[in-house]
């Protein structure tokens, strides 16, 4: 696995990573349940959910997708949605699409995720050094038949930051997505597609999110490949953001949905990949605690992270 973006940034005001001896990072798997990423001072940073339980009808809405938690500075609890809430989908980061359509023919939905589900198989490796942790986790996209259509290694990293705007996350997300019984179309729409974020469903209520762009004037609807897109919201009398950064190396026509109240938001793509073909898709996830930072410390963290 390769990531597109710079996997370490040095000597920025903006993207300072906490590198003390105390702060050594761990990974720790609760198997059937979850893999916790703790950072500095064992606080919880991340959880990737990876329970799948197909015993019942509601155990399995409850585990058919992996996805991944993001935590508050303090690490006491996730700002991201879970299971359940507005849209039960929507779940912390994840990936999927609407119409997945394999061999040409047989089409199943893995974005609300209806014929098919995601299937966590093991860890394939992980790191965790005084300023990072990596994991890589190989799952499985089947119908629910039990054909897999896609093997997926899904490599998530974590970095702490200490930004001057508030950022103390920074998360690298690479997705290998290889197809293995047939081709597979990956397709949907804006809303429905891609690599998304969602906060936590408590801003469904008090419907504060925010977005900002590169530049004014875009219309979303037409206005492909954009660089990133951030968001902020409210969780009781805290403020968060996100910026969402797509790589550049991605199939051409990425598209932003980033307009609804109560947060969700990301970048899709349409394409095809070959049986036996590995799609890499990379996209990064700056966090930070307070409002949006200013239009131009976005840009340039976007252009910290791909330069070069």
């Amino acid at each position: 696995m390769n990531s597109f973006f710079k996997s370490t940034i040095l000597s920025l005001t903006s993207f300072a990573c906490a590198s003390l001896a105390s702060a050594q990072f761990k990974i720790e798997e609760t198997p059937g349940k979850h893999i916790d990423v703790l950072g500095p001072q064992g606080k919880q940073v991340a959880r990737v959910m990876t329970a799948h339980d197909p015993s019942t009808p509601e155990s399995l809405h409850e585990t058919y997708k992996v996805y991944t938690h993001i935590f508050d500075p303090e690490g006491k609890a996730p700002i991201t949605k879970g299971a359940g809430g507005k849209f039960t989908h929507h779940r912390g980061i994840y990936i999927g699409w609407s119409k997945t359509k394999i061999g040409g023919s047989k089409q199943v939905d893995s974005w609300h995720m209806k014929g098919c589900v995601q299937v966590y198989q093991k860890i394939v490796s992980q790191e965790a050094t005084d300023d990072h942790a990596t994991l890589t986790v190989l799952i499985h996209w089947q119908t629910n038949d039990g054909d897999v259509f896609i093997k997926e290694e899904r490599t998530q990293t974590f970095r702490r930051l200490k930004d001057s705007d508030g950022a103390y996350l920074m998360v690298d997300f690479h997705s290998d997505l290889t197809p293995t019984a047939a081709d597979v179309e990956l397709n949907g729409d804006p809303e429905h597609a891609g690599c998304q974020f969602r906060p936590s469903n408590e801003v469904v209520g008090n419907k504060s999110a925010k977005y900002l762009f590169h530049k004014d004037g875009l219309n979303l609807k037409k206005d492909k490949d954009l660089p990133w897109a951030a968001l902020s919201f409210q969780l009781g009398d805290k403020s968060y953001f996100v910026q969402h950064i797509s790589s550049p190396t991605l199939p051409k026509g990425n598209t932003y949905s980033a307009y609804r109240d109560y947060g969700r938001f990301g970048a899709y793509f349409v394409t095809t990949v070959k049986k036996g073909e590995t799609l890499n898709a990379d996209y990064r996830f700056i966090i930070g605690a307070g409002g949006l930072p200013s239009r131009e410390a976005s840009q340039k963290r976007f252009d910290e992270s791909v330069e070069g």
